[in-house]
């Protein structure tokens, strides 16, 4: 790991960014990029993709309220229009004698106020008799509220009509309405006749649908409302409004204003939504009850009701897109606004720092989060939630009847999450790039995909750590090496280095370093692995188990079988980058490495392949795959202190052996005991079966024929 230590040791020292670090990059990067959404959003360059999602909303939301029901339609449909040229003769123009018929029902019915969508600016083409048929059933009626047109531009009309009843009565408060110059009244014989006049021009967004509404304007002098409001104050009793910043007063309710004076519509449905007649069955209906007979309409469809009339027949024009419907009549667009007002519940729009504050907060989360990511499965994750959360919030905002804005936060969000991606890629891509390249050769690709999605657990400094240390050598390699040529010698050694190496990775291990034959790997860094001493047995066992299954192939060239020793021990050393500042390696040194050589060294003493201290024992702790033997108590070159060793074996394998294997534990108890007589006669029942056994045979023989003074049950080990 010599060359992937020092490089990635530079990368370090030129600044590895923590979590903290990248979590400010991306809040700065996703603040910079939110701050230019929400300047588009306050100026208006996102209205256009604004409205089209705000229309989701509305379709999404749009429901009938308590209100609803009070309100009632009267629409001039094409039936109707058909109906009276086919059976009365009467082509279009109507009489005007016909909507006083209509009047004169919905008095009979006793009708809250009636408010015709319907502007009667010239003489009926029927004479001056009809207008004043039409004016006395409106006098008559007392609730009716005729239609006036405002604007800037267009209209005869520069002045109130004389006779005409005033507007209510209007305390702006400091807020400003549109000043509208000129008007188209109705004939003065309606003007004086109607009960109030209401503005019907509905100016739509720029891309031609109906969202808004002004509730009033300003007219020579006088604060006009809009054709629902009059027909409220008409209903209500009302007599004065009161304006302020924000929203308009009418009575007991408090209508909410946007920032330029509109009431945002609450939708409620497709048309007809409120419930609809067609003028040709009113006219019918009053007929048949002035004629004594029964109507098609009870008049107590329209009792106590707020009554719009208005045209639906596609050839009178009056069809406006909406975001409920591409052909909307334009009378359900002010009925839509008067059931807002009776239901107090016309959309508040959010407030224009909170809308900013919104799309700052959602576009730094998107840049913080994106820049903590660690792999493609945490950015998917942050991109399905970031880019939902600001549709979430404008729909959970629209649900509660607030207009929040979700071009902005999602642009903001979206470019944050780009902006992150592209840094991620350049900077924590190249990292990990360099981890997998830099390390493929030492560590696991287990181990490496951990550095890869944290490398912050990665420390190359030196430092005190537990580790489950493996020594391993091929025995009798020396004169395996002897007869065999450069190449030959080569392969065989590649072939067994793949296999050993490829099971140390695949249970987690980090090879330190091949000298030769020798294979010397260690658990529990650089990463932590809590079941490092497991680990390194269960790869020692594998480790014998891969070497019996190739051991035909390899004894083709190697000319003889091929077996290797391996020692375990775990215990803490130091580990980091060892050597001088020119040259270095990522490497260990401490007793607990010298005595898992020293364990690897003691196999032959006892013919046996692997073998591990009490320590890895101890720190391996139980499991049901594998099972231990202990073979001996003993002391290593240069130390006193005895250490306990075992065999690991699977557990089948001790299972199938376990007659051999108690009568050898019998025998060490005994030998412990200094009844070596009786030891040996246990040993010497297995010694066919057992290396370890015939081990000690030879031991205890040696012992009875010259017994020590004193004694321990500890075997010293002279040899290295």
């Amino acid at each position: 790991m010599r060359a992937a230590s020092a490089a990635l040791g530079r990368k370090r020292k030129a600044g590895h960014k923590g979590p903290g670090r990248r979590a400010l990059e991306g809040a700065l990067l996703g603040l910079l990029v939110a701050g230019v959404f929400a300047g588009l959003g306050s100026f208006g360059a996102l209205d256009a993709l604004e409205n089209r999602l705000w229309d989701l909303r509305v379709r999404t939301f749009a429901r009938p309220s308590e209100a609803t029901d009070r309100i009632r339609l009267i629409l001039l449909d094409q039936g109707s229009l058909d109906w009276a040229e086919k059976e009365l003769g009467v082509p279009w123009p109507w009489p005007r004698e016909f909507y006083g018929v209509i009047v004169s029902f919905l008095t009979r019915s006793g009708a809250r106020a009636a408010a015709f969508d319907v502007l009667y600016t010239e003489t009926s083409f029927y004479g001056v008799e009809d207008d004043e048929s039409f004016a006395a059933a409106v006098r008559e009626g007392g609730r009716t509220v005729a239609a006036v047109q405002l604007s800037r531009e267009q209209g005869k009309d520069l002045s109130w009509p004389s006779g005409a009843a005033e507007p209510p009565a209007a305390a702006l408060n400091g807020v400003s309405l549109a000043d509208l110059l000129r008007g188209v009244f109705p004939i003065p014989e309606l003007s004086a006749a109607a009960a109030a006049l209401g503005n019907v021009l509905a100016v739509p967004d720029p891309d031609g649908v109906n969202r808004r509404l002004a509730p009033a304007a300003r007219f020579d002098g006088r604060t006009v409302p809009t054709l629902a409001l009059a027909a409220y104050c008409l209903g209500e009793g009302i007599r004065d409004l009161e304006f302020r910043p924000g929203a308009v007063k009418a009575g007991s309710r408090s209508i909410p204003l946007s920032g330029d004076g509109h009431v945002i519509l609450r939708y409620r449905g497709p048309s007809q939504t409120h419930r609809a007649v067609n003028a040709g069955a009113v006219l019918r209906s009053e007929t048949a009850l002035r004629d004594g007979g029964a109507p098609e309409i009870d008049p107590e469809f329209f009792s106590d009701k707020y009554v719009f009339f208005g045209f639906s027949a596609p050839g009178l024009k009056d069809l406006r897109p909406a975001p409920v419907g591409e052909a909307y009549p334009g009378v359900e667009v002010h009925a839509t606004l008067l059931d807002n007002i009776l239901a107090g519940d016309a959309v508040r729009p959010l407030p224009l720092w909170a809308s900013a504050v919104l799309v700052l907060v959602l576009g730094m989360a998107a840049g913080t989060a994106i820049r903590l990511c660690r792999d493609a499965l945490q950015s998917a994750a942050v991109l399905a939630v970031a880019l939902a959360l600001p549709f979430a919030a404008a729909w959970i905002a629209a649900g509660a009847g607030i207009w929040a804005p979700a071009a902005a936060p999602e642009g903001a969000v979206l470019f944050a999450l780009i902006g992150g991606f592209v840094v991620n890629y350049a900077g924590e891509g190249r990292q990990k790039r360099f981890i997998k390249e830099a390390f493929s050769q030492y560590l696991s690709p287990v181990v490496i995909e951990r550095l890869v999605h944290d490398p912050d657990k990665l420390t190359l400094g030196g430092e005190k750590r537990c580790l489950s240390i493996l020594f391993s050598d091929i025995r009798g390699f020396t004169s395996i090496s002897e007869g065999l040529d450069p190449v030959s010698l080569t392969a065989l050694l590649n072939d067994y280095l793949s296999e050993v190496t490829e099971i140390i990775y695949r249970f987690g291990g980090t090879i330190d370093k091949y000298e030769g034959d020798a294979v010397i790997a260690f658990w529990n860094a650089p990463l932590d692995l809590p079941t490092h001493a497991l680990n390194s047995v269960k790869a020692a066992l594998e480790y014998q188990k891969r070497l019996e299954e190739i051991r035909p192939r390899m004894a083709e060239t190697a000319g003889r079988d091929v077996y290797a020793r391996i020692g375990i021990n775990t215990g803490d050393v130091v580990i980091g980058n060892m050597g001088s500042r020119q040259r270095f390696n990522y490497t260990f040194l401490g007793d607990a490495g010298n005595l898992a050589s020293r364990l690897e060294g003691i196999n032959k003493q006892f013919g046996t392949f692997v073998m591990v201290s009490e320590f890895t024992k101890a720190a391996a702790g139980e499991d049901p795959e594998v099972s231990y033997r202990e073979l001996s108590r003993v002391t290593v070159v240069g130390k006193s202190e005895p250490v306990r060793v075992f065999e690991p074996l699977y557990r089948d394998e001790y299972e199938r052996r376990a007659e051999v294997l108690d009568r050898f534990g019998r025998g060490l108890g005994l030998y412990y005991a200094g009844d070596f007589r009786n030891a040996l006669g246990e040993f010497e029942a297995i010694r066919d079966r057992d290396a370890p056994a015939a081990a000690y045979c030879e031991r205890v023989g040696r012992l009875l024929a010259d017994p020590p003074r004193e004694w321990d049950g500890v075997w010293a080990i002279t040899e290295k």
